[in-house]
């Protein structure tokens, strides 16, 4: 069965074995885009986190079969071949990395809500950290890191 959707911004075509095969699956073992983590494997942590069409979903409840026409972003297409993500940048500034499991499903997420919600409430930033479970850390510097993103990219809006 042939897909094709875009993928970070370029067309791809992928050739699934099954038509059950999940996109977590697809993006690692097929397309090499290794940033896209595999949790909990029922969409309850949040780790595999991607942009679907504008939305952040659970790649590990998304059957690669019916991305067919999907624009697809993973953590891998948000940098320039000069410069990080805005929200990349932020949470390298503000030192929000662990053990890096987590850390693209919170970017996905964070970038999800950013984009479409340029000055988000505190609800709304403690909902999106709330949708990827971390191990490593209180979520502090999680937050900051949201917080800076926020900056970043207002400072850069016209």
């Amino acid at each position: 069965m042939l897909v094709k959707f875009t993928l970070n911004g370029g067309p791809v075509s992928v050739n699934l074995r099954s038509g059950d095969r999940l996109l977590v699956d697809v993006l690692r073992e097929d397309l090499g885009l290794t940033g896209t983590k595999t949790g909990c494997g029922i969409g309850a942590c949040g780790i595999c986190t991607v942009i679907r069409d504008g939305e952040p979903i659970a790649a590990c409840l998304q059957l690669a079969a019916l991305c067919e026409g999907a624009d697809i972003r993973t953590v891998e297409g948000l940098s320039g071949p000069d410069m990080l993500h805005p929200v990349q940048q932020a949470f390298v500034n503000r030192s929000a990395l662990q053990c890096g499991i987590c850390i693209p499903g919170h970017i996905m997420a964070a970038c999800a809500l950013l984009e479409g919600n340029p000055r988000p409430t505190e609800e709304e930033i403690r909902a999106s950290i709330d949708s990827v479970y971390c191990r490593c850390t209180g979520y502090v510097r999680i937050e900051d890191a949201y917080h800076e993103a926020i900056r970043l990219m207002n400072r850069k809006a016209p």
